[in-house]
């Protein structure tokens, strides 16, 4: 597939599970396997993710073109570079039709913008695909099998568990017999935290999907041992919270 050259895909050692940067340099009999750490701490509802580059420089610059300045020809270009990340995850995927299940946008937020551009770039990826050697039965779309029900506005800001916290019960499965024991490619722009695709893998699950992967165009890289730390120093919080709350009760009910 012949896409910009100077948009460079991710290179490196890579999570195995979340495509995240490692922090340590795998042996070449582990790389396969290899996990980051927050991969090890909490394994994520999906199977695996791949995204084509990094979410910097003229990747980034492309996808604002789309998202904020809606220079609609960017959708090409975009759809050319996540059908390379899916042709990189096909010997992962299991035989058969894959339904291809982008990330939904909030009707308010679908109707301020004019378009989802998740779906603009899965049916560009799999047009794409369909001319390619993976035969146009390969991946299926399901635009509308997955909504958002609920507007979580701007994630920018939060920490993961934090977007996590925030996304909670804000999807939902519309078309239960679409998804009902098959397996789904999940598609969005760009993978931030992994918030998003965890819990949109999380409710497929629960609506019947069989497995569920996810592929984006780019991706926030950043090493692995940053990212676990920053779940625990989350969970801690929590902890702290909780034991808190706990210690001001007990203080109430003695008087």
């Amino acid at each position: 597939m012949d896409c910009l050259h100077s948009l460079r895909p991710v290179t490196g050692r890579l999570c195995s599970i979340c495509g995240e940067a490692l922090a340590y340099a795998a042996s070449a009999d582990l790389e396969e396997s290899a996990r980051c750490g927050l991969c090890r701490l909490v394994p994520p509802r999906f199977e695996r993710a791949v995204a084509y580059g990094s979410y910097e420089g003229a990747l980034r610059d492309l996808v604002h073109l789309l998202k904020f300045g809606e220079v609609m020809p960017a959708t090409q270009v975009l759809g050319c570079l996540l059908a390379e990340a899916i042709v990189a995850l096909e010997p992962s995927l299991p035989a058969g039709t894959i339904v291809a299940v982008p990330v939904p946008l909030h009707a308010n937020k679908q109707s301020q913008r004019g378009f989802n551009q998740a779906e603009l770039i899965a049916r560009a990826a799999l047009k794409r695909l369909s001319r390619a050697s993976l035969g146009e039965n390969r991946f299926t779309l399901s635009a509308h099998a997955l909504t958002r029900v609920r507007d979580t506005g701007s994630q920018i800001g939060r920490s993961r568990e934090q977007r996590l916290q925030n996304l909670r019960g804000a999807f939902k499965v519309a078309d239960a017999t679409s998804i009902a024991n098959r397996n789904v490619l999940v598609i969005d722009d760009v993978y931030t935290t992994g918030a998003t695709a965890s819990e949109c893998a999380r409710v497929l699950r629960r609506a019947g999907a069989a497995k569920v992967w996810v592929a984006t165009v780019a991706r926030t890289m950043r090493e692995s041992n940053i990212v676990a730390k920053e779940f625990l120093q989350g969970q801690n919080a929590d902890l702290s919270r909780e034991q808190e709350e706990n210690r001001l009760s007990r203080a109430a009910a003695q008087g």
